[in-house]
Parts: C-alpha cells; structure tokens; sequence
C-alpha cells in the first residue's frame, strides 16, 4: 500500500460567501470559560504596530455522516436546557443550515479557522452515500471547513477510497457519477496521524497541518481511535495500523514545538458521555464534578500540556468541557453532537511575542444549527442536483409504517426499530436457511428513524428506498452461524463487559428471543443469565443455535469476539435488501406495520 500523495492547499478563506442567515440565533449557548488568572496584561504591542494578542476563532463540528439534508425524526433534534430547568427538543441540521450558520459566525472575526473530528462521511443517508460520499466532500468545499481528522468511518471503503476522497478522482467500479465531470477531492486536508502503512510504517495521510494568517499560527493534529480496527470491517483497515492517541498526539505536539508552532488544537475521534444530554449543560457547574466520562477523560489528561485544546467525536455527544492536563491545568475539550446539527465557537487569544495561546482567556460554546434562518442557496444548489441524480432509485416505496418507528434517536437500548430489523433479518435468514433460530443487530448500525410523515413528499406512512438506505447504509450481508448456548449467553455479556462495560452496546434481538438486563449491577453480571430465553425456553449451554446476524458482528465488530467464532457459516443477501423486502411483504397502504413494543430486554435500573 502506498502512501497518500500530499495534499493541495485550498483556496484562502479570503473568497467566502458570507451573505446568508437573516433570523440566525444561538438560543440557550452556555459560555464556557477557563479559570481567569489575575495581573495578566497583553495589551502592549509587538512587532509592525500589531496588538500582543489577537482572538482567533474555532469553529468545529463532528460526525457529519453526510447529512446533507436535515436529519429527520429524534436524529435532527437537539435537547436545550431551558432557563427555568426544563428542557426543549430543538429541530436541527442540514448542511443548508450549517453553512448558513458557520458563514454568520464568522462575521466580523478576521481570525476564523474551520475544523472538523472526524466521521464527515460513511454511515450516511443515500444523498451522499450512493455517490461514495462525493456530494458531502463537495459541501464541505463549499462552506469552507479547513481541516479534519479522520474517524474510524471514514475507512469504512478502505485506505484507497479514503485517498480519492482527498485527492479526487472517479470511482474505480462506479466511474463519474456526472457526465463531463471528474470528482475534484477535498480541498482540506484529512489527518491521521496515528494510522500508519503496515509496510512502510509510514502515516497514510498528513499527521498535522498548520493554520497561517497574518504572522498567526496554529497547528493541528488529527487522530482518530486507537480501537478503530474494532469497529470497522477487516476490508476497511486491511494493511493499515492504528497507534495509540496520547503516545502519538505527544509525538507530533513536539515536532510542531519545534517548528516554532506553540499554539496546537487536536482532533480527536474519541470521544465522551455528559451527564445530561442537554447541549448546552453547564459541564464545569460548581458540584457537577467530572461533566463528562468515558475514553476522552483518560486521553486528556494524558496528552501534553503542548496541546491547548481538544475537539472531538465518535460518541455523538454535546458538551463544552474542561478536563485537567497533565501539568493539572484545566483544558477545553469540546463536541458538537452529530449530524450537522450543533457547532462549536471557541475563541483562542494567541500571544504574538510567545506564539502560544493563552489558556486562561480560552471561551467555547456550543451552538444550535437552527433551521428557521435562511438556506444557503449554493447547498440548496447542490442538493437539487445530487438529489436529480438519486431519484430514480430513492423515491421507489419499499413499505408502508402507521407511525415513527424511532432508531438511532431512541435514546433506550432497545429500540421498535431495532427490534424490526433484527426480525428483518431472521425472516431473511430463514429463507436462506429454515434452521435460522435468532437474529442479533448491532444498535450502531442503526443510523436514524422511520418517520412517518416524511419531508420528500412522497405521502405519510410510505417508507422509500432512500429512507430505508438512510436507517442501514453498510452494505453489510446477513450472514447465519451456528454458535453454542453457552456461547450466545457470553456473547450477550459482551454487550456490557470488556470494551464495552464504560459505553454498553445493548443488540437488537428478534422475536422470540428476552431477557433481563440489571443495570445497577456491574460488568458482564448486568446480563441475567437465568432470564434468557428462546420463545420461552431457557437457552441451553449445550445445544447449537443457528443465528443471523450482519457480517460485521459476525467478524466480531464492536467488541463482540465471542460472535465472531461461529462455525458453518452462510452468506445471505446485504442488509438493506433483507429489511425492504421485510417491509414490503409485511406492509400495505391498508396494513401498514406498526412500532414494535421493545419489549424483548427488561431493564432494571
């Protein structure tokens, strides 16, 4: 495998469209402040008459996935604290609004710099996924975002298409996807710092990328989890190595030192879990404690002092938080949900005479991406033409629901659509194989709701293609193994222990299949073993059991090694197919399928 050619540097922010936005607000944004220090004055001047400091603008997002149109269902929401305790759920998102937002807040900023951590493509809806994600990398063109880490989807297509995406060109199987023109690649550059050629050795992609502007300079590191290989196919980080966070964070941080770059952000694809899941939650509210835990807490406290702020992802969380460095100052770590939905605004006074930012005056805030502004019109552009392109196959009616069927937006373990792709897939399985016993469903594959009044105007109730596409968008097969009782139970354990135990992955199951999940105990023991049964019957240790499940679990994605040790295994049709054609024959205008209870998992808090 080769390495990446380098990347070409963009245009200069100097060529921005920054006529949008009438009616843009930033309703309940919570400005977060680290702790002032007392005779500090930088209001003296340096070199050429400039001021000693000068305020830089951050602005971030993360987990994009290619929505470019506004999510739908719970996953185009966000929850705001009101300011009387309650809370709000706010519609969000679209890259129409996105752009419109970041174009008005960096009105009157002469310092503003775009950043992104990660997952910008893969999992995404058929607007940008059935064109390999060309129609997002484009977006992000257009609303000039600067940089961005990796995430671990964007290997979901492998090292080489992660490559065309930067560097441009058409799909190697697919060819262009519009006559006359040949896809141009992100004007960004991707960083990947820790993710190294197995035979060379040697980063894939830039490991930093250094921001300039009138004698400023900061520079950025791109990371994106260590554990990625664990939750991507083998296919998508076949000859690559991913290296730990802190290790090579620390790594570059001195590179960049001695270069003379003394002010550095991370990008980060890892992130944590807030205590609420209110964006704009007061996260270093005195008596709140640490606002949030999971992988990022212990990766901040670990990387150097060197770093002056981290913006992550991965978990699709909003907080504005401060974690401790190494040295025991506090330190802004920031995450803007998903989907387009929020960004962040963190302002960086840069010391021109030390060339370091100036910890103490750092101010972030997250902001909503509101859809009552006005829409950009170049990404409505955009999307009218990719959208021409698309119709064809998202418009055909692949079944029809009689309410929202919530997923990805549950917020519960259990969802009513997780429960019907898992019996999707079983009524798949059993038509390849009648042996088919349970079918298990990973809740990431999950990427958004059934609603059921859509926008596309294609009538209440009817599911399209395209919003089928949306909900499982991998091109994973459903694939049947046998497995054990015992090995079944361990591979339920798994959901809540080992890598799992800090953020469980509670599966999907189908019909037929329940159990007891005690969350107030611990590790693999939340599993009740005894509770576990099969249309009633307690699974037997002994006896084989032939489960389907999607080809990434079946590799033993997600944690879930105990999965991928089944024997006899059978490959089925791709996911997708497997749940249309479920809706299809379950549904009608007249019958159309109603939510599934999420019944099968009793959970004891």
């Amino acid at each position: 495998m080769s390495a990446i050619p380098k990347h070409r540097r963009p245009r200069r922010r100097a060529t921005r469209v920054l006529a949008v936005a009438a009616g843009f607000a930033t309703v309940g944004a919570l400005v977060v402040s680290l702790p002032a220090s007392a005779g500090q004055d930088h209001s003296d001047r340096g070199k050429g008459g400039h001021k000693r400091t000068v305020d830089v603008q951050l602005l971030s997002f993360n987990d994009f996935h290619g929505n470019l149109q506004p999510p739908a269902g719970s996953s185009g929401q966000v929850t705001e604290k009101q300011a009387d305790g309650s809370e709000k759920k706010v519609d969000a998102g679209g890259v129409e609004y996105l752009a419109g937002s970041l174009r008005t807040a960096r009105k009157g900023n002469p310092y503003s710099v775009t950043a992104a951590a990660g997952d910008l493509i893969g999992a995404s809806p058929l607007l940008s996924g059935l064109f390999h994600d060309e129609p997002t990398v484009e977006a992000m063109n257009k609303l000039d975002l600067d940089v961005t880490s990796v995430g671990n989807h964007e290997f979901d297509e492998g090292a080489k298409e992660l490559a065309r995406m930067q560097n441009g060109g058409c799909h190697p199987k697919d060819g262009c996807f519009e006559k006359g023109k040949k896809f141009k690649g992100a004007d960004y550059p991707y960083l990947a710092a820790n993710v190294t050629d197995e035979k060379t050795g040697k980063p894939i992609l830039k490991p930093y990328w250094v921001w300039k502007h009138k004698g400023v300079k900061v520079g950025f590191i791109g990371v994106t989890l260590e554990g990625t290989p664990d939750i991507v196919s083998a296919d998508g980080v076949k000859g690559l190595k991913f290296h730990d966070e802190i290790e090579t964070v620390n790594k570059y941080a001195k590179i960049l030192d001695k270069q003379g770059v003394k002010s550095i952000v991370t990008l980060i694809h890892e992130g944590g879990v807030p205590k609420t899941q209110t964006y704009n939650y007061d996260c270093d509210s005195p008596g709140a404690g640490d606002g949030i835990s999971g992988p990022i807490t212990t990766i901040a406290k670990g990387i150097t002092p060197k770093v002056d702020v981290l913006v992550t992802g991965h978990t699709h969380n909003a907080y504005v938080c401060t974690i401790p460095d190494p040295a025991g100052k506090p330190r802004m770590v920031t995450s803007a949900s998903s989907y387009g939905k929020l960004y962040t605004d963190t302002t960086l006074t840069y010391d021109r005479r030390t060339k370091d930012i100036v910890r103490t005056s750092v101010q972030s805030a997250n902001h909503v991406v509101s859809r009552e502004q006005a829409k950009a019109p170049d990404m409505t552009s955009l999307i009218s033409r990719w959208d021409k392109l698309a119709a064809p196959v998202a418009s055909k009616a692949v079944g029809h629901i009689s309410a929202d069927i919530p997923g990805r937006g549950a917020g519960v373990p259990e969802s009513p659509l997780g429960d019907l792709i898992a019996d999707a897939q079983l009524a798949h399985a059993k038509s390849v194989d009648p042996e088919a016993d349970l079918a298990l469903m990973n809740p990431g594959g999950i990427r958004s709701d059934l609603v059921f009044k859509a926008s596309g105007g294609e009538g209440d109730g009817v599911v399209t293609y395209g919003e089928a596409f949306t909900v499982q968008p991998f091109s994973n097969t459903v694939n049947l193994v046998d497995l054990t009782g015992a090995q079944l139970v361990t591979g339920l354990k798994q959901q809540v222990s080992g890598p799992n135990e800090a953020s469980p992955k509670v599966l999907q199951i189908s019909d037929g299949l329940t159990y007891t999940l005690d969350m107030a105990k611990t590790g693999a023991d939340r599993v009740v073993a005894d509770s576990i049964k099969l249309n009633g019957k307690a699974i037997d240790p002994a006896a084989t059991y032939r489960v389907a499940m999607n080809s990434f679990l079946a590799g033993g994605g997600d944690g879930f090694a105990e999965l991928g040790k089944g024997t006899k295994p059978l490959v089925g049709s791709d996911d997708l197919k497997a749940l249309n054609d479920y809706l299809t024959a379950n549904s009608s205008a007249d019958k159309p399928i109603a939510p599934p209870k999420a019944d099968r998992i009793t959970i004891v808090k």
